[in-house]
């Protein structure tokens, strides 16, 4: 049987970095380069590598077409030659260190990690951290690597060195959480959490309050405070509040949380997921596919894979075996290495 994705507990690709395109400071990208970096963007992964080489042909920046080339083949999860491709164009670099190069070695690591290279994305983190020693980024993306290399101190001193730069930035805290609970150290987890909250004191806002509430187990408490920052009105705000109630079993409330935010707004992805997953949890999976579906419809969404996914959960729980392995074999052709989805098509193919 299968289950449903959340959204992942912290980030270790920087996709952000393709979206926002190509970077200044390493030169023009040309027509086709320019092509390929879109194609990328719309998943086309096997187009893209077509493109960058029709860039090759044109003669274009070739740091630029080797960065591309790298973020395509790891979408088509051949890290190998992603590797090979980011070390290209780092190779490719006049000696001056750019941004750019910060960003492809960022990828190089991320290829080095999806890979199983740990030591490998490690030495990476290590050697921008030389050149920029305030990264809180690499500090925190090096942390997680050593918790999966089972170094668990050298990945304490990675995340203390973290907080120590930015004693407010909750999101990162959390981030730091999730890490550590995911590893097996939920109690130094929430050791961060309840020492962000002593420091802050009353500063701290209800929504930060009401969600480090949420990561701590205390669900009352988080739905108290989080009613208060509903007021503010923001998407977060709801999405935290009925995951709470969902943690205290009350799905029903939960999801009436979550319509109506998308009565006044129909522009997050993450509410219509998490509005699914409640749905799911009541067996209501009509309703889960027709939220997790309208999510997929939101533009410019992050969330896409994970709706993706949980889509083809729900027609599987409405018996409609056959669509759900359309939607499967779909679904693996975008993004090939999701071992869980490989293992549904199986149990699928046999309905």
């Amino acid at each position: 049987m299968m289950n449903v994705q959340r959204c992942g507990r912290y980030k270790i690709l920087l996709g952000a970095l393709a979206a926002a395109g190509l970077l200044t400071g390493c030169g023009s990208a040309g027509e086709k380069t320019a092509e390929g970096m879109q194609q990328v963007q719309d998943l086309s992964y096997k187009e893209a590598i077509a493109s960058f080489d029709a860039a090759t042909e044109a003669g274009e920046n070739p740091r630029l077409i080797a960065r591309g080339r790298g973020i395509a083949y790891m979408g088509l999860t051949d890290y190998e030659n992603a590797i090979a491709s980011f070390e290209e164009a780092l190779r490719s670099s006049d000696g001056f260190v750019q941004s750019v190069d910060y960003d492809t070695n960022y990828y190089l690591a991320a290829a080095y990690v999806k890979s199983g290279q740990l030591a490998e994305a490690e030495a990476v983190y290590d050697a921008i951290l030389a050149l920029r020693s305030d990264e809180e980024e690499a500090y925190f993306l090096r942390g997680s690597v050593r918790l999966e290399q089972d170094d668990f101190e050298g990945a304490k001193a990675d995340f203390d060195r973290v907080v120590s730069m930015d004693k407010n930035n909750y999101d990162r805290l959390i981030e730091i959480y999730q890490a550590l609970e995911h590893y097996g150290y939920k109690d130094v987890g929430q050791e961060y959490l309840n020492s962000a909250m002593q420091s802050a004191g009353d500063k701290m806002d209800s929504y930060d309050s009401g969600r480090i509430y949420y990561y701590l187990g205390d669900y009352k408490q988080a739905c108290v405070v989080l009613e208060k920052a509903r007021e503010k009105g923001s998407a977060d705000c709801y999405l935290y509040l009925g995951r709470a109630y969902e943690a205290t079993g009350d799905y029903n409330y939960a999801s009436s949380v979550y319509n109506s935010w998308i009565a006044k707004d129909t522009g997050s992805a993450v509410i219509y997921n998490q509005l699914g997953l409640c749905e799911m949890a009541m067996g209501n999976y009509k309703r889960a596919l027709d939220a997790f579906q309208t999510g997929m419809q939101v533009e410019n969404n992050s969330l896409m894979q994970t709706l993706a996914f949980n889509e083809i959960v729900a027609y599987e729980h409405l018996e409609d075996y056959q669509k759900a392995y359309q939607l499967v074999e779909a679904y693996l052709k975008s993004y090939p290495d999701d071992e869980q989805a490989q293992r549904e098509r199986e149990f699928l193919a046999t309905r």
